[in-house]
């Protein structure tokens, strides 16, 4: 991928590279993250550090948050990403101070994905129940903007 692409021209070729029933996925949830989140920001990482090295798999980002860290800094980022990997796909959901606030609000009740603090993973998007993610993403991106 190239430097001079828009981001918009990344995230269309990133969706794009992916195998067929991921691909359809990821461009619906693109889609329906733009409709919960109309007015967001969007970010393209390709995973890459400084100096050239793969350390995470792509994401695409939705929003904007200033992460804070232990050591007093802060970071521009999204408040929430996807990512395509290996097992299926993982919503990023950042910004909730409370790390287990996500999975016991939205574990038991969004169907066949893996909760933790801060990312839903699962394997297709017929696996889980979009209304719940999208509630899960409204409600990430109002406790980010607590925070």
């Amino acid at each position: 991928m190239t430097s001079d692409m828009t981001t918009e021209e990344q995230i269309s070729h990133y969706i794009s590279i992916q195998p067929e029933s991921k691909r359809n996925d990821m461009e619906a949830l693109h889609r329906y993250i733009l409709q919960v989140m109309p007015e967001c920001k969007l970010w393209f990482l390709d995973g890459k550090n400084d100096k050239g090295e793969t350390v995470s798999n792509p994401n695409i980002g939705y929003g904007f948050h200033v992460m804070k860290y232990a050591d007093g800094s802060t970071r521009d980022f999204y408040q929430i990403g996807i990512s395509a990997n290996t097992a299926g796909i993982s919503v990023y959901v950042l910004g909730i101070n409370d790390k287990n606030y996500l999975p016991q609000t939205y574990g038991k009740k969004i169907g066949k994905a893996s909760v933790t603090g801060y990312c839903i993973k699962f394997k297709a998007l017929k696996d889980i129940n979009i209304e719940v993610l999208g509630e899960a993403i409204r409600d990430g991106v109002e406790k980010s903007l607590e925070s």
